[in-house]
């Protein structure tokens, strides 16, 4: 989404609770960690106004996505009927549909048509009835009670990407090899789309150990109860995770319909008997995009000018990166209107020029982490000079500042009810890129370790979603390193539910924590590899993440994994399947041992 569609109204503070542990961890353990960095002083505490809790949260403007209406448009005939109306329920109606439906047709005594008043007879064989409630496909359903949309899943470290309806229909026919397993008795309205159901139903907590037991195993569950921990498949290539979802292109999106003459009265006498609604609400869902490394600079600066295009690195991957609701891109080096591109072998003081900002606004970039340990390159004045920048465009930033408090100040932001919190940090050299109590950089991660946990802490009971992103010390393996899978599992212990490592140049492993994981649903990015930056010279360097994640009604639901692979040291493109099969393989390797319930 670009940013001058959407202004975010910006936070004056953090809250005096988190200055307050800034300053009693600077006097206490941390000094240990680095003892050469200031704390931060005492007076700074009268400076602060209180963190505002998530119900005071503005909403900056966004794209609207309709819920769809529990009521349908009436019909422009008035319905007139020739006798009683007899209704009846689908043979294979679930029986957490069938009673509450039962119950509301038994105070039905009739309904008004256009030609009289009739009375409403529920009759136990549906093919005598004149209105039959069923479950229909929903690009069928002409007078829907609710909708229900489903997904199929498999264990989050898997190479597969998608499944046909045919595939799994025969699955579920039990006519072609590979389980479907099921989490619900209510998901036999399923049949209405595949037929006879020979899925095996599995309590909903085994059922990643079930899924993991069973290779070539899928199963398909509701919408509203994925996890991150599960990998969602597209069916017929539709993605159910996409927030321009249709749910009438989707195989797997149900309607509890009303057919018959009487339909359209039935309707009005029964509206709000199946509650929620849907379960897929789109007025509840937000998709964030976080990205890895960006660094427009050297070679990627110098394929710009090659190419007269100042939005070229994001020419294939714009459309992707740029619907999602939030796009985040975590920028290493100063912007300056004065920059000159230096592609000379090793040079190592990184700018981008102003210009290039383009390329970031191509992508639909919404925020901005700054916890690289080169925003200091070209010395303070440079920093002070980048954040007016920032500052002027109305671009919002988190992770640096002109002072430490600015730099380790969250950025708090809400799009359809979900409400977040973004926190960066460096935790890495050199010491000129930090932050101090009167000079620009970046919030350093050891002087304010407790209280950034602490503050983790917070903001975990005031927003629905803390995403942390560190800024660690650099590694070429696709295995993050032991103390780097200590601190990013401190984080989300803390009450981090998105931690995401923004220092690799190359992809590291992933780790996804379910509902039913101590913490709750979150996950672990280690590493997401290079965005823009112009490492061309392995193809570790050259291939890359984005992850897509899904926030629904609060919660993580589930994170898919893209992968793009550089070119001309400034442009990614997808990777192919093939490609793409190796970066995953790769990096599900690389993932660490799994904590112990004692250790999380």
């Amino acid at each position: 989404m670009r940013i001058d569609s959407r202004r975010l109204l910006r936070y004056a503070a953090l809250g005096s609770t988190f200055l307050l542990l800034l300053v009693l961890s600077a006097a206490c353990g941390n000094a240990a960690n680095s003892p050469s960095s200031p704390g931060l002083p005492v007076e700074s505490l009268a400076v602060m106004a209180p963190l505002q809790s998530s119900e005071d949260l503005p909403v900056p403007p966004s794209v609207a996505y309709p819920t769809p209406a529990p009521t349908p448009v009436p019909s422009p005939t008035p319905v007139r009927l020739n006798g009683p109306v007899t209704a009846a329920l689908a043979a294979n109606m679930p029986e957490a549909y069938a009673a509450p439906l039962l119950a509301a047709l038994a105070q039905i005594e009739s309904v008004t048509a256009a030609n009289g008043v009739y009375p409403v007879r529920v009759l136990d064989q549906s093919a005598n009835a004149g209105a039959l409630i069923q479950f229909v496909p929903w690009q069928l359903a002409q007078f829907p009670l609710a909708q229900r949309v489903f997904a199929v899943v498999v264990p989050f470290a898997s190479v597969i990407d998608t499944i046909t309806l045919e595939d799994l229909t025969l699955r579920w026919q039990g006519r072609q090899e590979g389980h479907v397993l099921i989490t619900r008795a209510d998901t036999a309205m399923l049949s209405a789309v595949m037929g006879p159901n020979r899925a095996r139903q599995v309590n909903p907590d085994k059922l990643l150990d079930e899924l993991e037991a069973a290779p070539g195993a899928v199963a398909i569950v509701p919408f509203d109860e994925l996890d991150p921990r599960l990998k969602t498949l597209t069916v017929d290539g539709v993605n159910v995770l996409d927030n321009r979802f249709d749910p009438a292109a989707y195989p797997l999106a149900l309607g509890l319909d009303i057919s018959g003459d009487s339909a359209p009265l039935l309707l009005d006498a029964l509206q709000g008997i199946v509650e929620p609604w849907t379960n897929r609400d789109p007025a509840a869902l937000t998709t964030l995009v976080m990205t890895g490394v960006t660094a427009i600079t050297r070679g990627t600066a110098a394929a710009i000018e090659r190419n007269n295009s100042l939005t070229y690195p994001a020419d294939v991957i714009s459309g992707t990166l740029s619907a999602a609701d939030i796009t985040h891109v975590s920028n290493e080096v100063p912007f300056l209107d004065d920059c000159v591109v230096n592609n000379t072998e090793n040079n190592l003081t990184l700018c981008s020029h102003t210009d290039y900002w383009a390329t970031l606004e191509a992508i639909g970039t919404d925020i901005v982490g700054l916890s690289g340990n080169h925003v200091n390159d070209f010395g303070r004045d440079g920093a002070r000079r980048s954040l007016q920048f920032y500052r002027d465009n109305d671009i919002p930033i988190y992770g640096s500042g002109l002072n430490i408090e600015e730099a380790c100040r969250p950025l708090l932001w809400q799009h359809n009810g979900n409400t977040f919190a973004f926190i960066a940090a460096l935790a890495f050299e050199p010491s000129g890129a930090w932050a101090t109590e009167e000079e620009p950089g970046a919030c350093y991660y050891y002087d304010q370790r407790e209280s950034i946990l602490a503050l983790i802490e917070q903001l975990a009971a005031e927003t629905d979603i803390v995403a942390v992103e560190l800024q660690f010390e650099e590694s070429y393996d696709a295995q993050p390193l032991p103390r780097q899978v200590t601190e990013f599992r401190a984080l989300r212990a803390a009450g981090a539910g998105i931690v995401t490592g923004v220092q690799s140049h190359v992809p590291q492993a992933i780790e996804p924590y379910g509902v039913q994981d101590p913490g709750g649903a979150g996950i672990i990015v280690y590493g997401l590899g290079n965005l823009f930056f112009d490492q061309m010279w392995s193809w570790a360097t050259r291939t890359n993440l984005i992850a897509r994640h899904t926030i629904y009604e609060g919660r993580l639901l589930n994170t898919e994994v893209l992968t793009t692979v550089l070119e001309d040291y400034a442009q990614p493109r997808w990777a192919g399947e093939d490609e793409r099969s190796e970066i995953l393989t790769r990096i599900f390797a690389a993932a660490p041992p799994r904590p112990s319930a004692a250790d999380q």
